[in-house]
């Protein structure tokens, strides 16, 4: 066994890596089923979104094929409504709550729809927004992720300059570097903050680091404000013996490294274990696999039934040819020559419930060993701690807290991830508006 880069040819890698959800290739296709809509009165699709899409609304106007007044709805709710429609949990949300789901019948196919117009939006550059006159204020969000992007732009839309400090070299936050590349492609990513820009009034200043290349109380003094949108990014570690052997990784930096430096580049094992059952657990795995992997393994140590991920995320790792093995903790990783040579698990049960409502999985004192040589973590993400405690940012174990967006520190406002601890994206977007609104009402 080994860990190896470039398994596959570059057509293995491009077939592995293709659309998942393919949209709709023509007007009429997508009429078809925006016209099964019922155009619901008090729409429990529409309360169902975070963002308050209008969905009837949007679905009517593709009906009548006004896709620009279509795209309009969308992105005046979540202006990252072409990427939200691809990796949304939308069963869980919108189509989760579509009232066919009552009849026996196929929902809608709300993001479906949703994607077609926004990516024809992007695709023809409808700039779909004017900007007020310039109000003469600006303000600093630290961070281009979703909420950064959204705060960024409500921001503009109202005549505000906006500059973005990000550290990495691509906006995007969590779409770009934190996401399966099967659902998203970095050059779509690269295009939707593009189309976001495109708006005017917002600066994006890559390569800025909130603690290491420029601080707080600059931009303080600098702008009439500052949101912070830094997200949330670092593992959970798993706390066992041999966590930091080589074979040894982190969902987050190995998702990242695939985004950042290109399918032959990443190394994966023969044998792979996952451990976690979230949305990040089910992307490490997938992509493990569709890399090269000859077996992919994740472990969750409690059931299928208290499990993060939605059951259309587990049924993309079944049709990856995953293995999963229900009520197991990791509980050491042997090594050979300071390589991943397997892995110890317990077996569990589920006791009583714990903080969150779930039953806590207590350990029955029985083990097995899995023969694998690479071991890819994703038991959940912390905040960054020592960054916010080094601000004075009053935080509970490093989620900044907030009174109606606003941190204790005057001017300083923060949502997001950072915040919340970790939600989906279109959570995200809503907390960057709501972020914007706060700020207009502070400085305007």
């Amino acid at each position: 066994m080994a860990i190896l880069s470039n398994r596959l040819t570059e057509e293995q890698y491009k077939e592995n890596f293709s659309d998942i959800h393919p949209p709709f290739e023509t007007m009429d296709a997508a009429a078809v089923e925006a016209n099964r809509c019922l155009f619901c009165y008090d729409a429990p699709c529409m309360k169902s979104c975070p963002t308050s899409i209008d969905v009837p609304k949007f679905i009517k106007q593709i009906s009548t094929q006004n896709i620009k007044g279509s795209a309009h709805t969308i992105f005046s709710s979540n202006i990252m409504g072409a990427g939200c429609s691809k990796v949304c949990p939308v069963e869980k949300l919108c189509e989760g709550a579509c009232v066919y789901n009552l009849m026996d019948e196929d929902p809608i196919p709300i993001a479906k729809l949703q994607r077609y117009s926004t990516e024809m939006a992007m695709e023809k550059k409808w700039q779909l927004f004017t900007r007020k006159a310039g109000a003469g204020k600006k303000v600093a969000v630290v961070g281009a992720g979703p909420a950064g992007l959204s705060c960024a732009h409500v921001l503009s839309r109202e005549g505000i300059d906006v500059t973005i400090y990000e550290k990495e070299k691509m906006g995007g936050g969590l779409m770009t570097y934190g996401i399966a590349a099967y659902k998203v492609t970095p050059q779509f990513c690269k295009d939707e903050v593009d189309y976001i820009l495109s708006i005017g009034g917002i600066s994006i200043k890559y390569g800025q680091e909130l603690g290491k290349d420029v601080t707080l109380e600059t931009l303080q003094k600098d702008y009439d404000a500052v949101y912070l949108s830094i997200g949330v990014g670092l593992a959970r570690q798993l706390e066992i013996p041999g966590e930091n052997l080589n074979g040894v990784v982190d969902a987050i930096r190995f998702i990242y490294d695939i985004r950042n430096n290109g399918f032959s580049k990443v190394p994966v094992g023969d044998k792979v274990a996952v451990i976690g059952m979230g949305m990040t657990a089910i992307d490490a795995a997938t992509q493990a696999k569709r890399l090269g992997a000859k077996e992919v393994t994740m472990l969750y140590r409690r059931t299928q039934e208290e499990m993060p991920c939605t059951e259309v995320e587990l049924d993309i790792a079944k049709l990856d040819g995953c293995k999963i093995i229900w009520l197991a903790a990791p509980k050491e990783v042997l090594g050979e020559n300071g390589m991943v040579a397997g892995l110890v698990a317990e077996k569990m049960k589920l006791g009583d419930p714990d903080a969150s409502g779930r039953r806590s999985p207590v350990s029955t004192g029985e083990t097995f060993t899995l023969d694998v040589d690479m071991v890819i973590k994703a038991a959940g993400q912390t905040p960054f701690t020592q960054l916010v405690d080094g601000m004075s940012v009053k935080n509970k174990n490093g989620k900044i807290q907030v009174d109606g967006q606003a941190t204790n520190l005057k001017g300083i406002f923060a949502g997001g991830d950072c915040v919340n601890g970790g939600k989906e994206v279109v959570d995200a977007v809503q907390a960057g508006k709501d972020g914007a609104k706060a700020i207009i009402d502070f400085i305007v």
